[in-house]
């Protein structure tokens, strides 16, 4: 992923008014983060950790630069470590704490209606890292095996987040 600015951050965001986009916390680090290592920038926000956010490069969905959604993070819940869940944009393994449903209001008239779409990811929003073994799951059982190259797990974690981008962008 190439390097963005906060404030290319803060104009990708499609779901959102352009105050919430202001009000929204950028991730500790961005100015050092080590963008090669990423396939999508995602956080939730330090200010608000009810709050999360995501961007994508571009250019997709009809924009010439990245797109970016808001999304509600879970509020945290005391549950079980000994299921296990998939995130459904990398498939990384996780304890089902390590797994939550995130919802993003759809961009436009839908979205100031109430209307969302849902997905679950990791809790952390690191499946770059995951993908790349940069950082593990602390899931305790076996991990299932892949023969996928990482630019091959990189390519469809990218297809199933752009399945996801196009359900909130196309509301619009």
């Amino acid at each position: 992923m190439e390097p963005l600015s906060e404030k290319q951050i803060r104009r990708s965001l499609v779901n959102c008014s352009k105050g919430e986009a202001s009000r929204l916390r950028m991730p500790a680090g961005l100015a050092g983060l080590d963008w090669e290592n990423y396939d999508y920038l995602g956080w939730i926000d330090p200010g608000a950790p009810l709050r999360a956010a995501l961007v994508a490069p571009g250019p997709r969905h009809g924009s010439d630069g990245p797109v970016g959604i808001v999304l509600r993070a879970p509020a945290v819940s005391a549950s079980s470590a000994t299921r296990s869940s998939l995130c459904s944009i990398c498939f990384t393994g996780h304890a089902s704490s390590g797994v939550s449903l995130f919802v993003a209001p759809l961009a436009g008239a839908r979205g100031r209606e109430g209307d969302s779409a849902g997905i679950y990811l990791c809790a952390d929003l690191a499946c770059s890292l995951y993908l790349r073994g940069l950082r593990r799951p602390a899931l305790r059982t076996r991990q299932h095996e892949e023969t996928l190259t990482v630019a091959e797990r990189s390519a469809r974690a990218m297809a199933h987040l752009d399945a996801f981008l196009a359900k909130v962008v196309s509301a619009a």
